[in-house]
């Protein structure tokens, strides 16, 4: 770093130096229309040279020139005029709504509803966070566990998005927070699939089972895993469900981890202790399905079995 200051420093002095030369070396030409007369004699006489009128008229002419020249050069180089008008509306248009107040929008008033709201809209407004729909079929005393085909409530969808006030208020209206659906999914499952901590914490407070499995025995473990969430997976084993709990395939969260890169779930599973050696149906190990080049895990992972096996002699 300092030999490139020092080598800019260079550059630098020689080009002033060469400034200064070509300012000595510039032609001076008499001014035409100037008497000659001898500078001692004026100052004896304390009098001033003679000004040609003309003259000077012409050299104020060539700094309006000159000056104006200076001015379209930097027009130019920022873009053009118009670029130069469009800057100077630009600013005008800032002050102007600098000096103005804005006012405040009114909040949207929540329209009325008066007629019956159908079981679809009901659903359909659990995914949109309509509490007015939710609210106005339940005082109409719509069922808070009404589902669609797939029997999914709208404290599933809810959960699914983590509108957490239409969850309280189906909540508190009787919905059974371990409503499963066709897959055997509870909110719970959703919950974890949407990455929503707090519904899920809200739906534990409420009762909700944490190691319930689905139609494919997959835990909210293995969900949360899948998806990627890695702070609902640090709850869920703060909770002291199963780390090891294997799916129908026979998988735990750690091979689902490993089969799609999930390092940060990795490392927190191998923490707390998931069974490194554990073989899913088709006999493969988390370690197994490590890809070659994913060889940092592969290492990792020998190295934390091997130590195991070591403590267990």
């Amino acid at each position: 770093m300092e030999d490139n200051v020092k080598w800019a420093t260079e550059i630098i002095d020689q080009k002033l130096e060469l400034e200064k030369e070509n300012q000595i070396l510039k032609p001076r030409f008499r001014k035409t229309g100037v008497i000659d007369i001898d500078r001692n004699e004026l100052n004896k006489e304390n009098c001033k040279p003679p000004v040609n009128r003309n003259l000077a008229n012409l050299q104020g002419e060539d700094r309006v020139r000159k000056t104006s020249v200076d001015l379209r050069k930097e027009i130019v180089d920022i873009g053009g005029i118009e670029n130069f008008i469009e800057i100077r509306k630009r600013r005008q248009e800032r002050k102007k709504k600098k000096s103005q107040v804005v006012a405040p929008e009114p909040k949207p008033e929540i329209e009325e509803i008066t007629e019956p709201i159908s079981p679809d809209t009901f659903l359909k407004a659990a995914v949109e966070g309509k509490m007015n729909v939710i609210e106005k079929f339940l005082e109409d005393g719509g069922s808070p566990d009404t589902c669609d085909e797939f029997k999914r409530t709208a404290l599933h969808r809810a959960s699914l998005e983590g509108h957490m006030e239409i969850i309280k208020k189906l909540i508190d209206s009787g919905s059974s927070v371990n409503f499963r659906d066709r897959l055997d999914c509870t909110a719970v499952h959703w919950a974890c699939r949407g990455g929503k901590l707090d519904v899920l914490k809200l739906l534990q407070e409420n009762g909700a089972e944490i190691s319930v499995k689905d139609k494919v025995l997959s835990t909210p473990l293995h969900v949360a895993t899948r998806t990627g969430h890695a702070d609902i997976v640090e709850h869920l084993i703060a909770t002291g469900v199963e780390i090891n709990a294997k799916d129908r395939e026979g998988d735990t969260a750690l091979h689902d981890a490993v089969r799609l890169n999930r390092y940060k779930i990795i490392k927190m599973l191998i923490i707390y202790g998931a069974n490194m050696m554990a073989k899913n149906w088709d006999g493969k190990t988390p370690t197994d399905l490590v890809q070659q080049w994913q060889s940092d895990i592969r290492e990792a992972l020998v190295k934390r079995s091997n130590d195991g096996s070591e403590k267990q002699l």
